[in-house]
């Protein structure tokens, strides 16, 4: 994340840039600016990133569109927040499977052509993916917070392991929002639950996670609704990691 030299309440990147180089994602830079201030987060500053699920059953996901929609959400909800204009993108299944930036301007269907020229989808295994971020954000040298979405369809493989990286993680000025994908009523997503209610901080330094569920069919979630849910816990974690002192400068 660059500096920038806007006023203190203005969106990183403006309404006039958006317009330039994505005209596109104006209706939502818009709405993810409502978001912004229904949240009291004007003004602030952080990194954002994109997880993407790219196990077996997330193919038909990646087939209708709803996963270019979700990235172009994120960078959308991004410009107010990062003054770079760029997501990193991890893909991830059985292990990392590739990763990407995500440019305003160059957003146009890099999903979807990214996606399938990393050939094979494997099983769900969410501690590599959180590796690759943390060690992204750690070569950064960034002070700055940084909001990480996560989507899923279901619970990993590897449970033991998710859960120690994300407690491991707590340290980190990193906030890990997931998203799942699917049937409510999926017991898979049991896991996920648990990991937004793990407790602080006998495992963890601060509740530096959240959870919310798009159903079966996401693509079809109001943008208002996903971006206020995307940022329904963001701000409470803000003040926990400056209290906690493990995010020492305020934006």
């Amino acid at each position: 994340m660059s500096s920038s030299n806007s006023r203190e309440s203005d969106p990183a990147i403006s309404l006039s840039k958006v317009i330039e180089y994505a005209p596109d994602l104006v209706p939502l830079y818009e709405a993810a600016g409502s978001s912004v201030r229904a949240h009291g987060l004007e003004g602030t500053r952080a990194a954002v990133y994109l997880v993407l699920d790219r196990s077996g059953s997330m193919r038909p996901y990646y087939r209708d569109g709803t996963m270019q929609r979700l990235a172009e959400q994120v960078l959308s909800l991004s410009a107010h927040l990062d003054d770079d204009g760029v997501v990193p993108v991890v893909f991830f299944s059985t292990d990392v499977d590739g990763s990407t930036d995500l440019e305003l301007g160059r957003h146009h269907g890099h999903v979807n052509s990214m996606h399938e020229s990393l050939g094979h989808m494997g099983r769900t295994n969410y501690h590599w993916a959180m590796d690759a971020v943390i060690d992204h954000y750690m070569a950064s040298d960034s002070s700055a917070p940084a909001l990480v979405v996560f989507q899923t369809d279901g619970g990993p493989t590897s449970r033991f392991a998710a859960e120690r990286y994300l407690c491991k993680a707590a340290r980190l000025p990193l906030f890990w929002q997931f998203i799942g994908f699917g049937d409510p009523e999926d017991n898979e997503f049991a896991f996920l639950r648990k990991l937004d209610t793990l407790a602080v901080p006998a495992r963890r330094v601060v509740d530096n996670a959240g959870f919310f569920h798009a159903g079966r069919t996401p693509g079809a979630v109001d943008d208002d609704q996903l971006f206020d849910q995307l940022l329904q816990e963001f701000p409470q974690w803000l003040e926990a990691a400056r209290a906690a002192r493990v995010l020492e400068w305020a934006p």
